[in-house]
């Protein structure tokens, strides 16, 4: 099966599960976060003057039922391997996740977990080495959604991110060939 055809099946799978909670009892839901990526392979390479710069930025829209939702997440990260004058890159991911999120009256904890893209962009201006590497991965995690209102809450969240192929960035050595890291993320969640 091509990478074309498992992510459709994958997006067809989150799909069924946000179309399969009821209207009575779910609640959609957008929510923009802020974020900060951690350990892993993340940060500066092997390269002088090289400052880390680990800001995340990602949007979800989901569904919560009363006991499981689903979500579809795009985070970016630019300067995912640090912040350097001949360096340029990038990550994005494309995740569809599965949460288990009892709701608890105005508090819902919640873990997750989920599978899709992971797109790295990596450029090494003084050598002139280029790299756009796409794989399939999953993320995993938990967090907590607070409800201010009927509509507005706020919400914090730890997501572990790994790619299943390797990622390959020639002439540069990272710890593991395997795109991996982690984030902690804190955001606003806007429920309708």
């Amino acid at each position: 099966m091509c990478i074309r055809q498992r992510m459709l099946l994958f997006s067809l799978s989150v799909a069924l599960v946000l179309c399969a909670t009821t209207r009575a009892q779910a609640q959609s839901f957008i929510s923009p976060m802020l974020g900060a990526n951690f350990g892993g392979v993340s940060g500066c390479p092997a390269i002088t003057d090289c400052t880390n710069q680990q800001r995340n930025l990602s949007l979800s829209v989901g569904r919560f039922g009363s006991i499981v939702g689903a979500e579809i997440e795009v985070a970016y990260t630019p300067d995912f391997f640090g912040d350097a004058p001949e360096l340029s890159s990038n990550v994005l991911t494309l995740m569809g996740n599965v949460m288990l999120a009892p709701k608890a009256g105005p508090v819902r904890p919640y873990v997750l977990a989920g599978a899709g893209m992971m797109k790295t962009r990596f450029e090494l201006r003084t050598s002139s080495l280029a790299l756009n590497d796409t794989a399939l991965g999953y993320a995993v995690g938990g967090g907590i959604v607070v409800f201010l209102g009927d509509h507005f809450g706020l919400r914090g969240d730890v997501r572990y991110y790994h790619s299943f192929s390797d990622v390959t960035l020639a002439g540069i050595t990272l710890p593991s060939k395997k795109l991996n890291y982690s984030r902690v993320g804190a955001a606003i969640v806007f429920q309708f």
